[in-house]
């Protein structure tokens, strides 16, 4: 499917600079209000109508079949996922041609909200040559208090997936967990936002977050768009997902969400 829109807003040279330098940026360019309140009311329903997931991660919101999770998701989110200042800047770092692939809420709520391990996103993503750009929305305040996004400037500069090992553990986000030999903590940056506030982040980029043991909710709307120079490999995704046992890859509904598909090779009718 091809959601078109036209540009209308854009990164600075420096915004554009600091994100190929750190491997992300927060722009200065931030939610209008009144679509700030229009999504967090979004997620309230969202959240109302999914007491059964649980809120830490609940994938592709934006498709309504359900997914892995049995998820109820809304086209509402295919909006959010949609609006023309985040695809402009997406634009100016993945290039004139690409397409959203995928969504995630991260709700973390308050008290009981997980650590997320440090990794690398395309440890576990069927994409080829690897390439995303990841648009982080702040739903809410996200500070260190709450768990707030954490990363390692520069660690996306050698464009290659560090060692990880499967970590099972009803504690953790994720089950795949980078070995520690490969990165230095002590370099972590924390990602404080604003509701509303939005960061980017490179696909090699090594982050992750601590749990919520905070009386506020940090809830985030994470958009993933990836150049279509490369190609979502849908078959690859099967084996991934018989790997880490909680994504559904194979069935994965891309959109076109501008240009057009370089490679020829990304399939648009699938989970459609």
């Amino acid at each position: 499917m091809n959601v078109q829109s036209l540009a209308s807003h854009g990164l600075s040279d420096d915004e554009v600079a600091h994100y190929h330098e750190h491997g992300y940026v927060i722009p200065r360019w931030r939610l209008p209000a009144d679509r700030l309140e229009r999504m967090r009311a979004d997620l309230d329903t969202l959240l109302a109508s999914n007491a059964a997931v649980g809120s830490d991660s609940m994938f592709c919101p934006h498709i309504t079949g359900g997914g892995t999770q049995g998820l109820k998701g809304s086209n509402i989110w295919l909006e959010h996922a949609s609006i023309p200042e985040i695809l402009d800047s997406v634009g100016q770092l993945a290039g004139s041609d690409f397409l959203l692939w995928g969504t995630t809420v991260f709700g973390k709520p308050a008290g009981t909200g997980k650590r997320v391990p440090w990794h690398q996103d395309g440890e576990y993503w069927p994409i080829r040559p690897l390439a995303t750009c990841s648009a982080w929305i702040a739903l809410d305040d996200a500070t260190p208090e709450n768990g707030c996004l954490r990363v390692i400037p520069g660690s996306h500069k050698q464009r290659r997936l560090r060692a990880h090992t499967r970590k099972d553990s009803p504690d953790l986000v994720l089950n795949q967990e980078l070995n520690a030999e490969e990165f230095n903590e002590a370099d972590a940056v924390d990602i404080v936002l604003e509701a509303g506030q939005i960061s980017l982040h490179d696909v090699y980029l090594v982050h992750g977050s601590e749990p919520n043991r905070s009386d506020k909710r940090r809830a985030g709307y994470v958009c993933r768009y990836m150049p279509t120079t490369s190609h979502f490999d849908h078959a690859y995704g099967a084996e991934l997902q018989k790997r880490s046992g909680q994504v559904d890859f194979a069935n994965r509904a891309l959109w076109l969400m501008r240009g057009r598909d370089v490679c020829g090779l990304n399939d648009f009718q699938i989970g459609h």
